[in-house]
């Protein structure tokens, strides 16, 4: 895999994540443990999109 295809597909995840949170915060039921294990998932993807990014540039 590309670093350009796996950057798409962090970017596709990090962005289902967002609605995911946002659908959370909306529903009275969720919890603020699911709501940080959703936004540590977040980062985590956030992190590595960034960490490509740095590499692509630096190969650039």
């Amino acid at each position: 895999m590309s670093l350009k295809s796996h950057l798409d597909e962090l970017t596709v995840k990090h962005q289902a994540l967002e609605k995911e949170l946002k659908d959370a915060v909306a529903h009275p039921a969720t919890t603020d443990s699911q709501l940080a294990e959703i936004k540590r998932r977040k980062l985590k993807i956030k992190d590595e999109i960034t960490r490509i990014e740095r590499e692509v540039k630096q190969a650039a």
